[in-house]
């Protein structure tokens, strides 16, 4: 029969014309089934090729798979391809459909094509269908015995498969002893990788079930087993080798020997081209030299020449995963890479990483006889129109700096630096002056000099500005214009939003008022009365600190605030040298690249706090919550902003004094005090203020200027009625921004009521916050709540999200009115502390 005429439809694979396009694909593989026509087997080609790229566009053709697999019955190792390809895709979702293609996988296992056998047995073994294992265990075993290697090796693959769909089966068959003995017999170097790379992974799972499956496991770890490995090494291919490495490094040689006849064996593997060879070698040596100090340190002299060469060849992401490790050596062997720092120099065309990479190395190797090279050649870097770059620039030279090498120099550099007026740079710089000032005082007059020639209404980010301030309080009495700066920084607080910046100007300003009282009394008054009506809880709790320690003792206080300085020596590290050795140990892993050992990132408990997706995905709506509801996403973190409300909003929930504190405020209108006797205050009490703490405050109001009345507080009244359906609160969490993010405990009785959800959802009702969504299981569960101001449109959207192992609540506030959403906050928190006591 003649093969049929093409359709005079568009050939495009890509697009189907019409919607019986997969009709008429499956009237054409039904016609061409069987045919033995000259030119068949092309125009199968054409047709597979068309059904493949629909699968591939996700458009469904699993309604052409019997005539797919009729049309199989060739011998054009291409269609047979294409077929498998097919078959793999639906089978696998389709149990049905799967058991159609039983028949013609085995017969292929049997096909005198060695590929075609490899190929049907690597399907057959893919299909992942537990009722169809025992359909694998005859062509695994005609595999693991074939005489083509290609089989051999795609059937010890196949049987690591057979462990995860079906593991009794697997071990009934004996299939772990077969793989063992083809290991140690086979000729072929790709079957003994892959039969090496399945029993590991079989053993491994099996060693807390079996004690037998144990010894085996142990056994691979065995002098003639390691050694059977190592004289084949040469045979395997680069990723059979790393595989190879991998199990050597666990391997505990017997004495120093038979460590230098290892370390012989593999020393030509240092020179592969392939970089994972490399440093799964460099592991191996590194690893078994350990208890070696000497040899220990030749082995580092050893691979530092393979690791900078991979480092200066490859791509971009290749130099970073060598520069990675090569740093985690440098900072645990500095002075052996102190010579190479030319190395560790950016070059223009290298990505930020990677230039963000070298400079902490410069900063490791930096010694003695090279800072002034390597300062030189930040210091090129600074000029850097990249800003990132610029700053880590910046930021490398005051770490040398701080690791006292040539310390003279680097100051006036930096001092240079304040000179550029370029503001990423002054802000930068301006940070290391403060650290450097704490660590050398003796510097204060040449930094000081120049700082002060600095506006601060040129210096706008925060820590910047933080450190600016810190060296205004501190250095009060060598800058002549210090009380005034700080004065008008102050008459702007309500324009400061960073909390860290009003924390730092409430001390550099009392500081201030020790060494130069008539100057900053003005000052000091005025920044104690905005910090007292302060509503972010640091700077409140800081500004009452200050304010009843100068009505204690002026004397204590300053003693306290500004007691004598010692300069710091040592600064704190970032990482433990616990850490660095946990990282050391899973050395050639994605720990050195992720600095952090890898229980960190793949251990559920070590992922931080459970977070959930912006979107409300399958949460049931008011009813008992499902199951994997819950889809982890990046927590929402707000800022000093976000925290931060005006003093006339400030808002008194259910009985709590300002800031929803424990405690009162003292009141600031001097008109209130009474007579009595005198006494000592107790500075930490949080009781009513005594009549001694009243008098005492009377005088410093008057002193500072703080004899203004409180700030009355107010209710927050929310509707009892207010109602909102999924879709339309979906739609409004995603248009509103984050106005308050929080972390805050709950009850333990809370936690224990938890095992009925909805009960939380029941009690929250009760204060007019109703439930939107909710869930969740045990330990997270999550909430999506909704509340709405009386007598006004203005709406609250609230993401509660409850730990019940740590008893702690993410909470995540989205408002309309962004000003009253700490009040409502605090009237949430107060209906939520409240769950479970009844």
């Amino acid at each position: 029969m003649a093969p049929p005429a093409q359709s005079q439809r568009s050939p495009s694979p890509s697009q189907p014309s019409g919607k019986g396009e997969v009709s008429d694909l499956k009237i054409q593989l039904r016609q061409l089934a069987g045919s033995r026509a000259p030119g068949t087997d092309d125009t199968k080609r054409d047709l597979f090729k068309k059904v493949i790229s629909y699968m591939t566009i996700g458009i469904d053709v699993s309604s052409v798979f019997s005539e797919m697999v009729m049309c199989s019955a060739t011998s054009d190792i291409v269609l047979k391809k294409m077929c498998y390809l097919y078959v793999g895709n639906y089978a696998k979702h389709n149990p049905d459909l799967a058991l159609l293609t039983i028949n013609f996988l085995q017969r292929d296992c049997k096909d005198e094509d060695p590929m075609i056998r490899g190929l049907a047995l690597r399907s057959l073994c893919s299909l992942g269908v537990a009722n169809l294992v025992e359909y694998l265990v005859g062509p695994l075993n005609n595999g693991l015995k074939d005489g083509n290697s290609y089989v051999r090796m795609v059937a010890a693959v196949g049987v690591l498969k057979l462990y995860h769909i079906s593991v009794s089966t697997c071990l009934d068959a004996d299939f772990p002893d077969l793989l063992k003995h083809l290991m140690l017999k086979d000729k072929d170097a790709q079957v003994v990788a892959n039969c090496l790379t399945s029993l590991q992974e079989i053993w491994s799972l099996e060693a807390s079930k079996s004690e037998e499956a144990a010894r085996d496991r142990e056994s691979l770890l065995s002098k003639p087993i390691v050694y059977y490995f190592l004289n084949r090494i040469k045979e395997f291919n680069e990723w059979a080798q790393c595989i190879v490495l991998e199990l050597v490094s666990k391997y505990v040689p017997t004495d120093s020997e038979e460590i230098f006849d290892i370390m012989n064996l593999l020393e030509d593997r240092l020179h592969h081209a392939n970089g994972a060879v490399v440093l799964a070698t460099i592991k191996v040596f590194l690893h078994m030299t350990l208890s070696m100090a000497d040899v220990h340190q030749q082995v580092y002299e050893r691979i530092k020449a393979p690791l900078l060469t991979l480092v200066s060849s490859g791509s971009s992401e290749q130099s970073y995963a060598v520069l990675s490790h090569l740093h985690l050596l440098v900072m645990r062997a500095p002075f052996i890479f102190s010579s190479d720092y030319k190395h560790f120099y950016c070059q223009y065309n290298e990505p930020f990483y990677v230039k963000k990479l070298k400079l902490e190395m410069l900063t490791s190797v930096a010694n003695e006889s090279n800072t002034y090279e390597i300062v030189t050649e930040l210091c090129e870097y600074v000029a850097n129109v990249d800003i990132p770059m610029a700053r880590e620039s910046i930021r490398a030279v005051g770490k040398i700096a701080l690791q006292q090498y040539d310390v003279n120099a680097i100051v006036d550099r930096l001092l240079q630096f304040l000179e550029m007026e370029k503001e990423h740079v002054t802000a930068e710089t301006l940070v290391l002056v403060k650290d450097l000032l704490r660590k050398y005082p003796q510097w204060s007059h040449d930094c000081i000099a120049v700082v002060g020639n600095i506006s601060s209404k040129n210096v706008q980010e925060p820590r910047a500005k933080a450190a600016l301030i810190w060296m205004l309080g501190e250095y009060a009495q060598d800058m002549q214009d210090s009380p005034y700066i700080l004065e008008s920084l102050i008459e702007n607080w309500e324009e400061e939003h960073s909390a860290e910046v009003r924390l730092h100007l409430l001390t550099a300003v009392i500081k201030c008022f020790f060494r130069r009282p008539p100057e900053t009394q003005k000052a000091l008054g005025a920044a104690l009365a905005a910090g007292l009506a302060d509503f972010h809880q640091d700077v409140h709790d800081r500004a009452l600190f200050y304010y009843r320690l100068l009505t204690y003792d002026i004397s204590v206080a300053e003693k306290i605030v500004n007691p004598p300085k010692q300069a710091v020596s040592v600064f704190a590290d970032t990482q433990s040298s616990e850490m660095k050795d946990r990282i050391f140990d899973e050395f050639n892993s994605l720990s050195v690249v992720y600095q952090k050992p890898s229980y960190m990132f793949t251990d559920k408990e070590h992922r931080g706090p459970f977070a959930f997706s912006e979107e409300l995905g399958n949460l049931s709506i008011e009813t008992e919550p499902a199951d994997n509801d819950a889809v982890s996403a990046p927590r929402i973190e707000a800022n000093d902003k976000e925290l931060l409300l005006s003093t006339s909003e400030k808002e008194e929930i259910l009985g709590y004094g300002t800031n929803g504190s424990a405690y009162n405020a003292p009141s600031y209108n001097s008109a209130t005090t009474t007579g009595g006797s005198q006494g000592h205050l107790d500075l930490v009490s949080l009781d009513q203020p005594s009549t001694a703490f009243t008098n005492a405050s009377s005088a410093m109001d008057e002193l500072f200027g703080l004899g203004m009345p409180a700030v009355p507080g107010s209710v927050l009244l929310l509707n009892a009625k207010a109602t909102i359906d999924s879709n339309p609160f979906q739609q409004k969490w995603r248009q509103l921004p984050v106005s308050l993010s929080q972390d805050i405990s709950i009850d333990p009785r809370g936690v224990a009521a938890m095992t009925n959800p909805q009960a939380l959802a029941q009690h929250m009702q009760n204060y007019s916050i109703h439930c939107v969504a909710s869930g969740g299981q045990a330990p997270n569960f999550k909430f999506f709540l909704f509340a709405q101001k009386a007598e006004e449109p203005s709406a609250y959207l609230v993401e509660c999200v409850i730990n019940s192992s740590s008893c702690k609540v993410q909470l995540k506030i989205k408002a309309d009115d962004q000003s009253t959403s700490q009040a409502f906050s605090d009237l949430f928190q107060a209906a939520l502390s409240k769950f479970g006591l009844s």
